[in-house]
């Protein structure tokens, strides 16, 4: 399953999105590492990048989504891609100039996350209409598998590379790699029809708010909606009170660290590989109950972190136990999303998922960030580690009949879509 062809036009997009996918792994925590080591930011400005950021992106990228739903999806790519390009590539120019600001900073990393939620909704939508319905899995276990193999090559390659040619090297390979998907996504080719608009005006806020009343209304969107939240949200909190339990606390080396990191993602290449026998095998519906509780019970065991080797072995394996299960679970998620979204709102949900994924994450990292400082990373920790072992709650508990939460699409769906 895993290894039939999809066609030449699948071929482009997986091209667009590889070369984003390592273009961004090369340029991993760029922005931070500049605002260090060039702009000498404190930390209280590096956090501020890290969360505001992502979430001014998320707010702007509010009004697009039902703007996305109704044109053609590949000029939206095209456009999104040139967006990233220009606006990454200049950083470079500043800092060559002498210009390179705080301020510049906050306004790139806000505008490339508003795009790649942009770019992300059209993709998604472009994807469902490119190829079968029963190749969706094959192709989203596909997108995972290129997007762990470039967290697992791409921090390591960019850290040497700037070590070798500077601060900015980074941020101009992840500039070139939109240029070249965008190039990618012309290489498609063929006409693309722009999809029908409703003829009656619905009021503004209604529409924004589209993508959000399927989800919740969807029993099994809504399960599976909510967990995501919680989950990725605590996930991501625990990365920067792991950095400073392991770097600070635990004198962790450098290389230790990037280490610890780097090697679990490799889990991500048997996860996204294995997607498509496992649900062929076990059904959609227990997958995603099962291996979405997996994924959640690990976390608490970067709880009892201690220095030295057994410390870096402990973290390798909870991390590589998470990555394994989520790399499993997460096209198996989006191919669920999509079957169970009728065409004309797949943008507007797909939006809606993104922004509000982004603002949990900076929500929840702030938080922790809080509750990290009144007590101690390992106790913040602690406390994201306790809290994922009820997401398990939120996932369907049923499989429902007509295939509401359960295996494949079903024929209500496909009508639907």
């Amino acid at each position: 399953m895993a290894r039939r062809a999809l066609g030449r036009e699948f071929g482009w997009l997986w091209a667009s999105y590889a070369v984003s996918a390592y273009g961004s792994g090369l340029g991993f925590g760029a922005l931070p590492l500049i605002a260090v080591t060039v702009l000498h930011a404190s930390p209280i400005q590096v956090s501020t990048l890290a969360a505001v950021g992502p979430a001014v992106g998320a707010l702007i990228a509010l009004p697009l989504g039902p703007w996305v739903e109704f044109q053609p999806k590949r000029p939206v790519m095209i456009a999104m891609d040139l967006l990233r390009f220009a606006i990454m590539l200049s950083i470079p120019i500043a800092y060559a100039l002498g210009h390179l600001g705080f301020a510049q900073l906050l306004l790139v990393s806000a505008v490339v996350a508003a795009a790649k939620i942009v770019f992300g909704a059209a993709s998604g939508a472009y994807l469902k209409s490119l190829v079968r319905p029963d190749d969706l899995l094959v192709a989203n276990a596909r997108f995972e598998s290129t997007n762990w193999s470039s967290i697992a090559l791409g921090p390591p390659l960019g850290g040497a590379a700037i070590g070798v040619f500077g601060p900015v090297v980074t941020v101009i390979a992840d500039a070139v790699s939109y240029l070249l998907s965008a190039f990618a996504v012309t290489a498609i080719g063929g006409n693309e029809q722009r999809p029908h608009q409703k003829t009656v005006s619905t009021p503004r806020t209604a529409d924004l708010l589209e993508g959000w009343r399927h989800l919740l209304s969807h029993p099994g969107l809504r399960s599976l909606y909510l967990n995501q939240l919680l989950v990725n949200g605590l996930i991501m909190t625990t990365e920067p009170l792991l950095a400073v339990l392991l770097l600070r606390e635990l004198h962790f080396s450098p290389w230790q660290y990037g280490l610890a990191f780097a090697a679990p993602c490799l889990g991500g290449l048997i996860g996204s590989r294995l997607a498509a026998r496992v649900v062929a095998r076990h059904g959609q519906f227990r997958v995603l109950r099962t291996v979405g509780t997996l994924r959640a019970i690990w976390l608490i065991g970067l709880v009892f972190v201690q220095p030295g080797v057994l410390g870096l072995v402990t973290v390798i394996v909870v991390e590589l136990a998470i990555i394994i299960n989520m790399s499993l679970y997460t096209p198996v998620l989006a191919t669920y999303r999509l079957e169970h979204t009728p065409k004309d709102l797949v943008a507007r949900t797909l939006s809606a998922w993104s922004i509000s994924s982004g603002l949990a994450i900076a929500g929840l990292s702030a938080l922790g960030g809080l509750l990290a400082s009144v007590t101690s990373p390992r106790a913040a920790i602690a406390v994201a580690g306790l809290l994922i072992l009820a997401s398990p709650l939120l996932l369907p508990r049923e499989e429902r009949p007509g295939g509401a939460t359960g295996p494949g699409l079903s024929e209500t769906a496909r009508s639907r879509a």
